[in-house]
């Protein structure tokens, strides 16, 4: 009885979610993947660019020899962008939903495409981008992106080589919730793992513009934002184990979301 009483709790806990409990995610699955991404202490000081809320991110101080920024998804917000491009980086931007970025700066170039899988009139993919602008350089790089959920599937396509030239990847995840969904997991946790083979995470910011979902025992972030720094770059790294940082900043007016406890060794 009391085992049923718990099943149907669960089928209409995250029915309410719009997630088949016959396609839930088992829990130790989703509970491995989150502590693969639990933040680590590279022993880089952690510096903030672009403005105080929605569009500001944290990464590692280790800019130094870095030429240029990628950064698909421009919206109505490019503080990050104008911070590289006074630093004297040359920052490439792409939005197709835009016809020009938030500002003006003479290191932006600005292409009117989405960034995804493939390419056609409307997107073009990671790797084509670059190749367009700098084929033959192989120094280092910055990635900020910003794309609507279409992060999963530019991830995925990307190739191994150009994702080892981001020396620092600054990416905001959307539909985390859906982790809790078996499909969708199989899908995001291979991207993840993808990254993690050359990267680590060293810093998490959920976006409180979306709020959590809780089931199982777990709490997920809607929208977070994730930071990744090249393994290469550090050594003997210890995990942070408090958030959020002092230069974590609110997205929105709305109330803040503080990163849940699973999402690193507290």
């Amino acid at each position: 009885m009391r085992d049923k009483l718990i099943k149907d709790f669960f089928v209409r806990m995250f029915g309410s979610m719009g997630i088949d409990v016959g396609t839930l995610t088992p829990k130790d699955e989703l509970s491995s993947l989150i502590n693969s991404l639990h933040p680590v202490d590279s022993g880089k000081e952690l510096i903030r660019l672009g403005p105080s809320g929605d569009g500001g991110y944290l990464l590692p101080d280790d800019l130094e020899g870095i030429k240029y920024c990628f950064s698909p998804g421009v919206s109505s917000e490019s503080g990050f962008e104008a911070a590289l491009a006074r630093q004297g980086l040359k920052v490439f931007l792409a939005d197709f939903s835009v016809d020009a970025p938030a500002e003006f700066h003479d290191n932006f170039v600005f292409d009117k495409k989405f960034i995804g899988a493939l390419s056609n009139q409307t997107f073009m993919t990671l790797n084509q981008w670059k190749d367009s602008k700098i084929s033959n350089y192989s120094g280092d790089l910055i990635l900020q992106m910003d794309i609507e959920g279409a992060e999963f599937e530019t991830l995925f396509s990307v190739s191994a080589d150009l994702l080892n030239q981001f020396r620092i990847m600054v990416i905001e995840f959307h539909y985390l919730q859906e982790l809790f969904n078996k499909r969708f997991f199989l899908l995001a946790s291979r991207v993840f793992q993808k990254l993690l083979q050359t990267h680590s995470v060293v810093h998490i910011h959920p976006n409180n513009c979306c709020g959590s979902i809780k089931g199982n025992g777990l709490e997920i972030p809607r929208v977070a934002e994730f930071t990744f720094y090249r393994k290469d770059r550090f050594s003997n790294p210890s995990y942070s184990q408090s958030f959020p940082h002092v230069l974590d900043r609110n997205n929105t007016r709305k109330s803040t979301l503080v990163l849940p406890s699973c999402w690193y060794r507290g």
